[in-house]
């Protein structure tokens, strides 16, 4: 299949027949057993599975972290199974923006440093002082941009995090449990933010979660064990 025939099709992630071997000493771990899965441009989709079932392994290739050992991935019309390391990086920093329990903001810059850097990572100077404060007004932080993330509560932090998400205008935005480290309060309000993005402005969202009342939400379950698709419902 060409690439322009992908371009043509409706669906931003199309992963076939996923493999993935870890090899430990003498051991082979099978993470992934030919998983098989899609995402539609603009669904708002959420990822289940016990612990074990390859949720880590599947969203590291969906985010173009790791190759899978075998099978395809084409993410926004390009195949991505194949490329070296530095070409997954350029991927990455273009067409994906990731959101971690975590946050993973340094601690020692300002929320508007922190939402700069993808572009710093890209080359982008032009506006990019511009784009991230209008980031951060979008994700109702215009106040708070001098702010280092100590400075910051947790569903701000996770804010930040998602406005850094955005500035590069992904493809798919990636969230792993991105309201684990949140209390209710703050957690109902960050996925209040990310469906109102989804809504206003069709931005596609992938979302690693054990939660049901997240997963409820969500446009489309898929559930995964063992490393196989078990149910895209």
């Amino acid at each position: 299949m060409d690439n322009n025939a992908i371009g043509a099709e409706d669906n931003v992630i199309i992963a076939r027949e996923l493999v993935k071997v870890y090899q430990m000493g003498d051991i082979e771990v099978h993470a992934l057993r030919g998983l098989t899965m899609e995402v539609k441009r603009g669904e708002v989709v959420s990822i289940m599975g016990p612990s074990g079932s390859g949720k880590s392994t599947l969203m590291n290739i969906i985010g173009c972290l790791d190759h899978p050992t075998s099978g395809d991935y084409i993410l926004d019309g390009e195949h991505v199974s194949k490329l070296t390391g530095d070409q997954l990086a350029t991927i990455r920093n273009r067409k994906v923006g990731f959101i971690f329990q975590s946050f993973n903001l340094l601690p020692r810059m300002s929320a508007l440093n922190n939402v700069e850097l993808p572009m710093v990572y890209s080359g982008l100077n032009r506006g990019r002082r511009e784009r991230a404060r209008a980031a951060l007004d979008a994700v109702g932080l215009a106040d708070r941009i001098h702010h280092r993330p100590n400075e910051l509560s947790g569903g701000q932090q996770q804010r930040v995090a998602i406005a850094r998400a955005l500035i590069n205008d992904p493809a798919i935005i990636l969230a792993d449990e991105p309201t684990g480290n949140l209390d209710t309060k703050s957690g109902k309000e960050i996925m209040e933010l990310l469906l109102s993005l989804n809504r206003e402005h069709g931005t596609t969202l992938v979302i690693v979660t054990h939660a049901p009342d997240v997963a409820e939400q969500t446009q489309r379950v898929i559930r995964i064990r063992d490393g196989v698709t078990e149910a895209q419902l």
